[in-house]
């Protein structure tokens, strides 16, 4: 993995401002802690920084390739996991390979077939690639957005980078937030509106999407949305598909020229991947697999069931563990870790995050990259075979809003009367949300499958209400854990996989009906199904429980402690957002208040709420943020 920065300008000449694109660069060095490289012409200069997983010399970057008199170059963030099948039909057409990596591959794909090679791909991308015939810079990013791309477009130049650290340190752009940002930070984060870069000016190229730009313009085309159509396949049929694609994708993610492992919760969708993994290195004699679990210390002593966390972890972590062979490293933090990180968790996401759920994993991945360098991990399983919650409750199938932010109104009360009024929360929220269900209706062969489920009846309404469910939950919630994922470990050098964000494993489960993907009742119940044999039943059938937190009361005291020192000193910069006298009645109740009513997600509740806060203070003074 790597980070990337490129600039094409029209009207200056850029081989002249190298510190510009070596600034940019330089604050990707944790992306890609191991080299750098940087290409630069009068109308175009790219910078790169590189994490080396595959081919050390054959894939050093930028990387160009010539046709005739014509330049093709490429800067490359990602993976592709179909780079055998790319290089043989490539070779056919009689490209020669100087080396083995995925970039070349990548390269000579748009060589041959043009800005459709995207169509071609399977993997996880974000890439820029300045073609010289046409004159043109063409970028384009996953179909599911697991490598981030954001760009700014400016009078007679574009500039683009993996994150936005990254623009943010150009000369042309400035920290400016106005309304729209401020709404995204303060009504819609941790998550973000798809194409949303926050900042005024700089927006998101959204997953499966495609950027040209030349000397008439900028154009964005969409090359790959989901499709709607009938499932026909049987329960059996299904099942075999699923499970086939499932360790086709597991097995593919393993490539890799350092060492790998995988992140192990004892869940059902990790310890899937484990097993796979486990018995596939094992086979080519390079086992045992190393896996890597988290915990915080005295977590036990104050866990207790609720809907949203069921059961402790480390038991299933164990007997996954032992029954793969796996050769495991638990990793536990303690308060003090898991509070002062929240800073070093915001500069990774260059935004306000998820609280103690973002700083824990910063910290789990330093300690993951001191042992590999490859990761692979089990999100997204949840988003794609409806395992959370909200799912399988009638609050939230009824509720007309995103299901995962029913209580809006725990964060809304600690905001000023002034700001609610700037920003209409509840009129901004509800348009966010009609314009995702008006997404799906735009589907490829929705008017086979698609109805408003407010305009049907019984089992018609619930199955298309859960299909609005899980479109909202895979395009709006699930790149919140995409963003977290990515941030949280290329900012440590460590760089994670998901094999569950495999496009053609979304695109099959997207048509399944609700019924058999919920087989027997169960969240998950087919993908259960599917992966019966390839884990111990106990596991298999455990009940879901997401990534772990901390419930030590310290945390809370620790957040709310060092808040009150925010809201106290007068020169603190998020002073004039905040409603004082209700927050601080907030913070008095707050021992009291019992846990299980998340403002976001399932883990955000109380503490998490003080821990954002701080993120969002510390946000707006590292990045002298201004506004408008």
């Amino acid at each position: 993995m790597c980070g990337i920065v490129g600039w094409v300008d029209w009207e200056r000449d850029l081989s002249l401002h190298k510190d510009v694109l070596v600034c940019m660069t330089q604050a990707l060095i944790p992306r890609g802690p191991d080299a750098d490289g940087y290409w630069l012409t009068p109308r175009t200069a790219f910078g790169h920084r590189r994490l080396i997983v595959v081919d050390p010399q054959g894939g050093r970057q930028p990387m160009i390739r010539h046709r005739g008199e014509h330049t093709f170059t490429l800067i490359y963030n990602g993976e592709l996991y179909n780079t055998p099948e790319i290089r043989h039909e490539l070779m056919s057409r009689g490209y020669q390979f100087e080396g083995h990596s995925d970039t070349e591959a990548v390269l000579l794909s748009y060589l041959e077939w043009g800005p459709s090679c995207v169509e071609r791909l399977n993997g996880i991308f974000a890439f820029g690639i300045w073609d010289s015939k046409e004159h043109r810079l063409f970028v384009a990013r996953d179909r599911l957005g697991v490598k981030p791309l954001f760009y700014a477009e400016r009078s007679g130049s574009l500039i683009f980078a993996s994150e936005l650290k990254a623009l943010l340190k150009h000369p042309d752009i400035s920290p400016t937030v106005g309304k729209e940002g401020l709404a995204e930070v303060f009504l819609v984060g941790p998550a973000r509106t798809p194409g949303v870069g926050v900042y005024d000016g700089i927006s998101e190229l959204k997953p499966g999407h495609i950027l040209l730009y030349s000397v008439n313009g900028l154009q964005i085309r969409r090359y790959w949305a989901l499709t709607n159509n009938v499932h026909e396949d049987d329960l059996d049929t299904t099942t075999a598909k699923i499970r086939d694609l499932f360790l086709d994708t597991v097995k593919r993610q393993l490539v890799s020229d350092v060492p790998i492992g995988t992140l192990l919760s004892g869940g059902l969708d990790s310890s899937a991947i484990t097993a796979i993994a486990a018995e596939s290195l094992a086979e080519d004699g390079k086992g045992p697999l190393q896996t890597f679990s988290v915990d915080y210390i005295d977590n036990d002593k104050y866990f207790h069931t609720n809907d949203f966390q069921p059961g402790a972890d480390g038991p299933w972590i164990e007997r996954v563990s032992h029954t793969f062979g796996t050769q495991h490293t638990n990793i536990a933090f303690d308060t003090p870790e898991l509070v002062e990180a929240l800073k070093a968790a915001t500069l990774a996401r260059d935004l306000p995050g998820m609280a103690d759920v973002d700083a824990s994993l910063l910290l789990f991945s330093r300690e993951i990259k001191k042992k590999i360098t490859v990761g692979l991990s089990g999100e997204c399983a949840d988003e794609v075979f409806g395992g959370y919650p909200w799912f399988h409750r009638q609050e939230s199938l009824e509720a007309q809003t995103f299901p995962w932010a029913l209580h809006v109104e725990n964060r809304l009360q600690v905001l000023s009367p002034d700001l609610l009024e700037q920003l209409q929360p509840h009129d901004y929220l509800s348009r966010r949300y009609e314009e995702a269900l008006a997404e799906i209706s735009k589907l490829p062969g929705s008017s086979m499958i698609h109805q408003d489920s407010r305009s049907l009846k019984g089992d018609l309404q619930r199955e298309a209400r859960i299909r609005e469910i899980t479109y909202l939950t895979l395009t709006r919630f699930m790149p919140t854990l995409l963003d977290r994922k990515d941030r949280m470990t290329m900012a440590t050098g460590l760089e994670v996989r998901v094999p569950f964000c495999d496009h053609r494993l979304v695109e099959y489960a997207w048509n399944i009906p609700w019924d058999m993907k919920a087989l027997g009742g169960r969240e998950k119940g087919l993908l259960r199904h599917a992966l019966t044999g390839v884990l111990p039943d106990d596991v298999l059938w455990r009940r879901k429980s997401p990534y772990p937190k901390t419930h030590h009361p310290s945390y809370l005291l620790a957040v709310r402690t060092w808040l009150t020192e925010i809201i106290e000193d007068n020169t603190s910069p998020i002073l004039s957002f905040l409603n004082l006298p209700a927050l601080r009645d907030l913070m008095k109740l707050s021992d009291t208040i019992p846990s299980g009513r998340p403002w976001f997600g399932q883990l955000m509740d109380i503490p998490q709420l003080f821990a954002y806060l701080i993120q969002l203070n510390f946000w707006l003074l590292e990045n002298e943020v201004r506004f408008h």
